[in-house]
């Protein structure tokens, strides 16, 4: 069964509604409510599984993703199992963000949200609150009612594709083991957390207000922004499939993982000073690297003048670069994970 319905997430000043739509596959349905469609799940339903694409809407890969699994649940690859033969419900939104994505931006101008720019930064969200505090209040109806949830993100693409949990929560890391990237990054989980979260303003992300009402959730960040990028299609749509095995809501098991695990956030090496920078050479995502390693020089563009020689300030991975040229003070020029395990 696939079922699907228009959602208003929010009103422009205009009062031109900011709409997209919300799919349910499997056990499950949407039922008319007082402000639009909610999820309609009956009592024997199975597990709920709830993925979302396009908070930012640059990153449109995760999009892409869901229209893949959407095919393959209702017929468009006949290979594969009609949506009623899932075990469970399967919730997606692909466009969680309309307002980014008619952009290709990562965030609204000041002038729709001068408060929360960033929808991934105000969640659970508020139906009485600011544009995307409103938007993210609507789609976390039908993601609090998820046993599990996949937050679908796309990096630069010299970006080391990755899945992001909550260390410490073993929910959390098996689905991150199940969505099957080579590198998971662990960031940190109870009172270390509303620290980190506080320093950082990371607060508001789905992620983190999931975790907090016991809901496992994961961020995998796939490569390459602005483009539909084949191979990064398929890894989502592997690893989205894997999480339904896990969940129960597919046959069979996810297959086994045999990967790396590194602390997130820490060992972003920053720009001192706006500049053009060089990463050096045969610097690579992927790469081992070792504490005061060179990774590349930030120049002035008028003088030539080298301003900073940039170096690793930790042992670690090397899973993002900038290598568009132009920085600002303080941006990450090159992130460096600090590896935890095998």
């Amino acid at each position: 069964m696939h079922d699907a319905s228009e959602l208003v997430l929010a009103r422009l000043p205009s009062g031109v509604p900011v709409r997209t739509t919300v799919h349910v596959y499997g056990e499950g349905g949407l039922a008319e409510g007082p402000d639009g469609p909610e999820l309609d799940v009956p009592a024997d339903g199975g597990p709920v599984v709830y993925a979302q694409a396009a908070q930012h809407g640059r990153e449109v890969n995760g999009t892409a993703v869901l229209r893949r699994l959407h095919e393959r649940l209702t017929g468009g690859d006949p290979t594969t199992a009609d949506a009623a033969d899932l075990g469970g419900t399967l919730v997606t939104v692909p466009v969680a963000d309309p307002l980014t994505f008619d952009r290709v931006s990562y965030t609204t101008p000041e002038s729709l949200d001068a408060t929360h720019s960033n929808m991934n930064r105000c969640w659970p969200g508020d139906d009485g609150g600011t544009l995307h505090e409103r938007m993210a209040g609507r789609l976390w109806r039908f993601a609090s009612a998820a046993d599990s949830i996949v937050d679908l993100h796309t990096g630069s693409p010299a970006m080391l594709t990755h899945t992001v949990y909550m260390r410490g929560d073993e929910e959390c890391r098996s689905l991150a083991e199940a969505f099957g990237t080579d590198l998971l990054l662990a960031e940190a989980a109870g009172d270390e957390a509303d620290a980190e979260w506080s320093e950082r303003g990371f607060a508001g992300k789905l992620r983190v207000a999931a975790t907090r009402e016991r809901i496992p959730a994961i961020t995998p960040e796939l490569a390459h922004s602005r483009e539909v990028v084949p191979e990064a299609v398929e890894d989502g749509l592997k690893g989205t499939l894997g999480v339904l095995r896990r969940e129960g809501l597919l046959p069979g098991e996810p297959e086994s993982w045999d990967g790396t695990v590194a602390r997130n956030h820490l060992g972003r090496v920053n720009a001192a000073e706006s500049g053009l920078f060089t990463p050096e050479r045969d610097l690579a995502v992927g790469d081992e690297v070792a504490e005061g390693e060179r990774l590349g020089v930030v120049h002035d563009p008028t003088t030539f003048e080298p301003l900073q020689t940039a170096t690793a300030d930790r042992d670690g991975i090397v899973y993002s670069i900038a290598r568009e040229g132009t920085v600002t003070a303080g941006a990450t020029i090159v992130g460096v994970a600090e590896r935890l395990e095998k």
